[in-house]
C-alpha cells in the first residue's frame, strides 16, 4: 500500500527486477536439463506418429523449497477451496483435502505404451498415438484447472502450471560400501492441483530448484541411476473419447486391441469408460513419462513407487520393494531386582572398555557412571551394578567402595553389553517394574504385500491394543488353597512316555521360568489324559492365581510366600481384587476383534509380558541391495549367511489409513498426531465450529478421546480462535452416505521424529558388537516374514476372514506351497 516513490529498497532494485524479467523472457523457451532429457525422450518415442510432439511447459512456477506448495493450495483469506475435483480445508491441525475419489482402484487402470519395453499381460497396451494425443490434451488442460488457489479469491487470478523435482532413493546407503544413489523426477500439475505436490513432496522430500547446476543429477553422476521420470496430473483425460484420441474403429481392430478395449463401436465412446487410468511410456533407455488421469494421492505415490522400481530394474543390483517391517528389540519383565551376572554367565563387556572406547560420548563421573552427551538421560552403568526397584537405587562397588545413584523413571541404563533397564510403568496402569532390553535387535521384513496384507502392522507397538484390569479373585482363601495345592503337586508322571532327562522342578524353582510354569499347566498331547483331565478342571482364575505367585515369587520367601498376596474386606466379606504387598495388582489384557455383537474380544496376557521396542524401518516403499558378508564387519557374532539385504524407506512421511482411529481413544498414535500442527489430511469430514461444539457436549463420547486432542477442540473452540474447521479421527468423510472406508493422513516416520530411540537401539548394538566410533553399525535383514491380505469376511461370496500371520505360525502344505512357491 503506498506510493512505490516512498519504498527506497524497491527503487533501487527496480532495474535488477527488470533485468530479471528480461532474462526470464529470452529463457522462456529453455528447459532445465532434467526437461530437456524428458523432452528428448518424447521427440524421439513419438516421432513416428505423424503428431506434433508437444513441449513441457517452460513457464510453470517451480517448487523450489518444501512448503511452497501448501501455502498455495489455499487463499490466504479464506480457510476453504472448491473445484469440481477437490475440496480444500485449512484446518486447525493443518490442512485437508478430500479430492473426487476417495480411494485408488486398480481394475482396467493401468496402460502401458506400445513400442518399449515389454508391457505384461494384465496392463493395456496403447498405441504410441494414442499417447502423443493424451500428452497434447494433458498439457493443455482447461483454464479452471489451472487456476492457483491461492489467487482463487482475487480480481485477477493466476493460471498456471506448477512443477517439482523429486530425487526418491534408488540404491540404500550402505557406509563404506555402497553409495546411495537416485533417480530424478519431474513432476507437472495443473494450478489447482498443487496440493498433489504438497502431498509427494512431503512424503518424497523435495530436491530444489531444476534449473540451479546444483541440482543437475548428471552432474553428479556416482549418485545418480542414470535415469529419469515424469509425471503430469490431467484429470480432464477421463472425458475424451476413443476416435479423437486416433483409437481404430472395432472392425479394424487387432485382438490385442479388442481385449483392452482400444477401439470403437460408437464415436461417442469415452476412453477408459470416463474412469480414471494412468498411461505410462518407457524404454530401455531409462526415461519413463506418466500421465494420470486423476487426482486422488495415492496414484501419485504410487507412480513414484513405480519409477523406482523401473530404475532399480534397469540399474541393477537393487531393487524397489513393497514392504513393512521393522527392528524388534525383545524386552523383558526384570521383576524388582536386576543384576546382570544372573542372566549370563560370562560378562566381558566392562565399563573401563567402554569408557576407554567411547568416552567421546560421555561424561565420565568420578563414582564409575557416565552420562550421555547428546541425551542425558541416558546412563551408562558398570557392569556389577546392581538394579533395585523397592530402593529405587542403582549400586555398584569401585575399587572396593560403594557407588550408588538413584533410580528414575524417564531415563534408560545401559550396560558395557549393550542391555537396557529402565523404570517403567505398565503400558495401561500397573505396578513400576524393571524393564530389560536386548542390545541386538530382529530386523522383520515382510515384502511382496498388497493393501491390506500387514505392512504397517508389523511395525506398530501393540501397547494402544492392551487394556488394563484388575486381578479377580472367586473366594480367596478357597482359591490359596487350590493354589498351594498345584504349588506343591509332582509332576512328574504327566508324561505318556517319560523322557529321559531328570523332572524334580517344583513350581517356584527359581530354574523354572514362567513361561515352563504355563506349558506345564496347559493341556498337551505329550501328556497323559489323567493329567489333561485334571488340568482343565482348574478354573482359569486359579492358574491365573498360580502364575501371578510365580510371576512375584522370590527364593527368599521360601514357603512364607501367602503373606504377600491379600484382598480388602468389603462390607465385612473377603473382596475379589488381589492384592500384592498392600497394592491392587493389574491385569493386561489384549483387544483383538470384535464378537458378532460388536463387542470386543479380549485375552489375558502373560504376567510378565512386555511389549517388544521397535524401531520402524519400513511402512510401503523400500529400496534394498544385497552385500557380501565378507565386506562387512562387526556383524552379529552369528551371523553365518553369504550375503544379507540392506534395506532403506524411501518416504520421509507415511499415508497412513488408521483404521481403528475411528473409534476414539483407541489408536493414541493417530490422535496424538491429530494434535499437531502441519497436518496434512484427506478423507475426512471438515468439522465446523458449530459441529464441534456438539461434539464435545457429548460428553460420553467426547471423553473418549485421548487427552490432548480433547484440548485441540477446547483450544479451537476458544472464543479468540478464528479457525473454520477442525478435524477428528473417528470422522472420516461421508462418501454415497457412508463414512468412507479410506481415510488418510500423513504421519511423521517415527524413527526420524524420534531419533533417541533411534540413537539408543544403535548405541546398544554398538557395545554389544565393539563396533569402534566412526564406524557404522550395520543392521541388515534378518527375518523375512510371509504376507497375507486381511481380509473381512463376505458371507454372500463365500469369503472367510484371513488373518495376518505372526512371524511364526503353522501352516498347511498346499497353502505353503501357494505362498512360497
Amino acid at each position: 500500500m503506498g506510493d512505490e516513490e516512498e519504498f527506497q529498497l524497491l527503487k533501487m532494485t527496480r532495474h535488477l527486477l527488470a533485468n530479471f524479467q528480461e532474462k526470464n523472457r529470452l529463457l522462456s523457451d529453455y528447459l532445465c536439463p532434467a526437461d530437456s532429457r524428458i523432452q528428448a525422450f518424447l521427440d524421439r518415442y513419438l516421432s513416428g506418429t505423424g503428431e506434433e510432439v508437444p513441449r513441457l511447459p517452460t513457464n510453470a512456477l517451480q517448487l523450489e523449497h518444501h512448503g511452497i506448495a501448501r501455502t498455495l493450495s489455499l487463499p490466504p483469506d479464506r480457510d476453504d477451496f472448491a473445484s469440481d475435483i477437490l475440496s480444500s480445508y485449512r484446518v486447525e491441525q493443518g490442512v485437508l483435502h478430500n479430492p473426487r475419489s476417495d480411494r485408488r482402484t486398480t481394475k482396467g487402470v493401468f496402460h502401458v505404451v506400445e513400442n518399449g519395453l515389454p508391457i505384461p499381460s494384465d496392463k493395456k497396451t496403447v498405441p504410441s498415438v494414442t499417447f502423443a494425443r493424451l500428452l497434447k490434451h494433458a498439457l493443455n488442460p482447461p483454464e479452471s484447472f489451472l487456476e492457483l488457489p491461492f489467487s482463487s479469491s482475487q480480481p485477477e487470478k493466476a493460471r498456471l502450471f506448477v512443477s517439482l523435482l523429486l530425487r526418491p532413493t534408488v540404491v540404500p546407503e550402505v557406509p563404506g560400501i555402497v553409495d546411495e544413489r537416485s533417480l530424478e523426477t519431474r513432476f507437472f500439475v495443473p494450478g489447482s492441483l498443487v496440493a498433489n505436490l504438497d502431498f509427494v513432496e512431503s512424503i518424497f522430500g523435495n530436491a530444489g530448484d531444476p534449473y540451479l547446476a546444483d541440482n543437475d543429477a548428471a552432474l553428479d553422476p556416482l549418485h545418480w541411476t542414470g535415469h529419469t521420470g515424469c509425471v503430469i496430473l490431467a484429470p480432464h483425460l477421463v472425458t475424451l473419447t476413443k476416435k479423437e484420441l486416433g483409437l481404430p474403429n472395432v472392425k479394424d481392430a487387432t485382438d490385442l486391441q479388442k481385449r483392452d478395449g482400444m477401439c470403437w463401436e460408437n464415436e461417442d465412446e469415452i476412453y477408459n469408460d470416463g474412469g480414471g487410468f494412468k498411461v505410462a511410456c518407457r524404454d530401455a533407455s531409462g526415461v519413463m513419462v506418466t500421465l494420470i488421469a486423476d487426482n486422488y494421492f495415492g496414484y501419485c505415490k504410487k507412480d513414484v513407487k513405480t519409477q523406482i522400481s523401473f530404475s532399480a530394474n534397469l540399474l541393477g543390483g537393487a531393487e524397489e520393494e513393497h514392504a513393512g517391517g521393522a527392528v524388534a528389540y525383545p524386552s523383558y519383565d526384570l521383576g524388582e531386582d536386576f543384576v546382570l551376572s544372573d542372566y549370563i554367565n560370562n560378562v566381558d563387556h566392562t565399563f573401563q572398555d567402554v569408557v576407554r572406547d567411547y568416552g567421546d560420548l560421555m561424561e565420565v563421573k568420578s563414582e564409575g557412571y557416565g552420562v550421555d552427551k547428546r541425551f542425558s538421560n541416558i546412563c551408562y552403568i558398570p557392569e556389577n551394578a546392581q538394579v533395585e526397584l523397592r530402593h529405587q537405587r542403582i549400586r555398584w562397588d569401585k575399587d572396593g567402595i560403594e557407588q550408588s545413584i538413584r533410580l528414575v523413571p524417564n531415563t534408560t541404563y545401559i550396560l558395557p553389553s549393550g542391555y537396557k533397564v529402565s523404570m517403567v510403568r505398565r503400558s495401561v496402569g500397573g505396578h513400576w517394574r524393571l524393564v530389560g532390553t536386548a542390545a541386538e535387535g530382529v530386523f522383520c521384513h515382510k515384502p511382496c504385500t498388497v493393501s491390506g496384507g500387514g505392512k504397517s502392522e508389523i511395525s506398530k507397538s501393540i501397547r494402544d491394543a492392551i487394556l488394563a484390569g484388575p486381578v479377580f479373585v472367586a473366594d480367596f482363601q478357597d482359591d490359596i488353597a487350590q493354589a498351594t495345592e498345584i504349588l506343591e503337586k509332582n509332576y512328574s508322571d504327566r508324561f505318556r512316555v517319560p523322557p529321559d532327562q531328570k523332572l524334580g522342578r517344583s513350581i517356584l524353582d527359581e530354574r523354572r521360568s514362567l513361561g515352563s510354569v504355563i506349558k506345564l499347566l496347559t493341556p498337551n498331547r505329550d501328556y497323559t489324559e489323567e493329567y489333561n483331565d485334571w488340568l482343565g478342571s482348574i478354573p482359569m482364575h486359579v492358574k491365573n492365581l498360580v502364575f501371578t505367585i510365580k510371576r512375584f515369587y522370590k527364593p527368599t520367601w521360601e514357603e512364607d510366600w501367602r503373606q504377600f498376596f491379600s484382598v480388602d474386606t468389603v462390607n465385612g466379606l473377603p473382596g475379589k481384587e488381589l492384592k500384592y504387598k498392600q497394592q491392587k495388582l493389574v491385569a493386561q489384557y489384549l483387544r483383538i476383534g470384535f464378537t458378532d455383537e460388536g463387542l470386543w474380544r479380549t485375552f489375558t496376557l502373560r504376567k510378565d509380558f512386555i511389549p517388544a521396542s521397535k524401531i520402524q524401518r519400513e511402512d510401503d516403499i523400500s529400496a534394498s541391495t544385497v552385500v557380501g558378508v565378507d565386506q562387512i564387519d562387526h556383524l552379529k557374532t552369528d551371523e553365518c549367511r553369504p550375503s544379507v539385504k540392506f534395506l532403506e524407506n524411501c518416504e520421509y512421511r507415511f499415508f497412513q489409513r488408521p483404521d481403528e482411529a475411528i473409534h476414539r481413544g483407541y489408536d493414541k498414535k493417530a490422535e496424538y498426531d491429530f494434535t499437531r500442527e502441519n497436518l496434512f489430511a484427506s478423507n475426512y469430514h471438515p468439522v465446523t465450529r458449530d459441529e464441534a461444539r456438539e461434539e464435545v457436549a457429548d460428553a460420553i463420547e467426547f471423553g473418549e478421546y485421548t487427552p490432548g486432542l480433547q484440548k485441540v477442540f477446547s483450544e479451537f473452540l476458544a472464543d479468540e480462535n478464528h479457525r473454520g474447521f477442525i478435524l477428528s479421527t473417528a470422522r472420516p468423510r461421508i462418501v454415497d452416505g457412508r463414512p468412507t472406508k479410506n481415510p488418510r493422513y500423513l504421519q511423521n516416520r517415527p524413527d526420524v521424529e524420534d531419533r533417541q530411540s533411534g540413537y539408543l537401539a544403535a548405541l546398544g548394538t554398538r557395545l554389544c558388537r565393539r563396533v569402534p566410533l566412526g564406524q557404522a553399525v550395520h543392521v541388515p535383514v534378518d527375518a523375512v516374514l510371509a504376507g497375507r491380505r486381511n481380509n473381512p469376511p463376505n458371507a454372500k461370496a463365500g469369503i472367510r476372514a484371513l488373518a495376518v500371520y505372526s512371524p511364526i505360525h503353522y501352516q498347511e502344505l498346499p497353502e505353503l506351497f501357494m505362498d512360497f512357491v
